[in-house]
């Protein structure tokens, strides 16, 4: 069986004080100043995994329980479902049409790639609620996308690892063969490659986002090929793991996994999804609520390089301070910058451009120094 067969397959975790609201109604109608359990916003979150992942969908948990602490228990309450497939239909569905029909959800946010067209479907169903979708591309007059230039963190850790590694053999683990993964996965080839001209980055894809065993058995399948320095786009630290248990090093994702791989970790690119949430959240109560489709970067604070470990070679943390605020300034233009070529070598980006938003969210190659084909499925 899967990993995400869990038997807290179907739980519905509710964020909220009961009791609180059980001693209001006892004193009666007096205190005017209480919201109404009626005027709460309730809103909807789906996760693909659990809020425990030590990755993606825990980052998310993170940022809308830190949203909900901004605003106010007593005016918002989270009705989370976690272990939602993204690849099953019906159970996206079904989240979805209990947290609107049943628990009254006007805001619905789903925090996994393939939940979209479901989404999408019931946005038109739904004209009075709001939905967003993350890292996804589709939109309807009341349902937004949102994501982020992670690839801005990307290249500055691959900074990190085209200096620490000895054998110019790099490995990266990915997750699904859609352009948000390999984007990723030039960015960081591109900053490996801005410090270190001989080294490649070996892909493999294990063909899922949460599988820690699937995740473990890919990384491996790179160690054994000789790569000393391990990166990832995956849900859960397992890639960490297996490079720690081989003696390598590692650069993770989402989180921080300092205390958990503390002789292997050397950065992350992170997600602070908190402020977007908060925003969120606010427009729907306040009516200001549009389709924004953000994309947002460092510079927004939506997406931050973790901290350098001891592990992190000096000449590499000079650099890394050194690019940051540019990086941060110029954005992803900046990561995308031409001259590009693909691992074929032919030319995607003339020199003096940059690889447009579009462009970006529709790349379907690797660049020069990535070794590994991009699975047809």
């Amino acid at each position: 069986g899967s990993v995400n067969s869990g038997k807290d397959e179907d739980t519905t975790t509710t964020t909220a004080v009961a009791e609180g609201e059980a001693e209001t109604t006892a004193q009666g109608e007096a205190d005017s100043d209480t919201v109404d359990a009626a005027d709460k916003l309730n809103v909807g979150v789906l996760y693909i995994s659990t809020k425990t992942d030590g990755g993606w969908s825990q980052g998310h948990a993170e940022g809308f329980a830190t949203a909900v602490e901004s605003i106010g228990a007593d005016k918002v309450q989270l009705f989370e479902k976690e272990n939602v497939a993204d690849t099953d239909v019906q159970a996206t569905e079904n989240a979805v049409r209990t947290m609107i029909d049943e628990q009254d959800c006007q805001l619905i946010f789903a925090t996994s790639f393939g939940y979209m067209e479901t989404l999408e479907r019931l946005s038109h169903e739904y004209p009075d609620v709001k939905f967003e979708h993350c890292s996804g591309f589709m939109k309807s007059e009341n349902m937004d996308n949102y994501f982020g230039q992670i690839e801005q963190a990307r290249y500055l850790s691959g900074i990190v690892a085209g200096y620490k590694t000895e054998s110019n053999k790099i490995g990266y683990v990915a997750a699904q063969p859609i352009p948000e993964v390999i984007r990723g996965c030039n960015a960081f080839t591109l900053g490996v490659r801005s410090v270190n001209p001989e080294a490649t980055v070996s892909v493999k894809f294990s063909m899922t986002w949460f599988d820690p065993g699937k995740e473990t058995e890919t990384a491996k399948a790179l160690l054994d090929e000789g790569c000393d320095v391990l990166a990832m786009h995956q849900d859960t630290p397992s890639t960490l793991k297996a490079a720690e248990d081989a003696g390598k090093f590692a650069i993770g994702y989402d989180l921080s996994a300092a205390d958990v791989v503390p002789d292997a970790y050397l950065t992350a690119p992170l997600w602070d999804w908190s402020s977007y949430y908060e925003h969120k959240m606010n427009a729907v109560m306040d009516g200001t609520w549009a389709v924004e489709e953000s994309w947002g970067g460092m510079k927004e604070g939506l997406v931050a390089l973790d901290d350098l470990t001891e592990h992190v070679p000096e000449e590499a943390v000079a650099k890394v301070e050194e690019l940051e605020p540019q990086i941060a300034e110029e954005g992803n233009a900046f990561v995308f910058a031409g001259p590009l070529k693909d691992q074929d070598g032919n030319e995607v980006c003339p020199a003096g451009k940059s690889l447009s938003r579009e462009e970006q969210m529709e790349m379907n190659y690797f660049v020069e120094g990535v070794l590994g084909q991009i699975p047809s499925n």
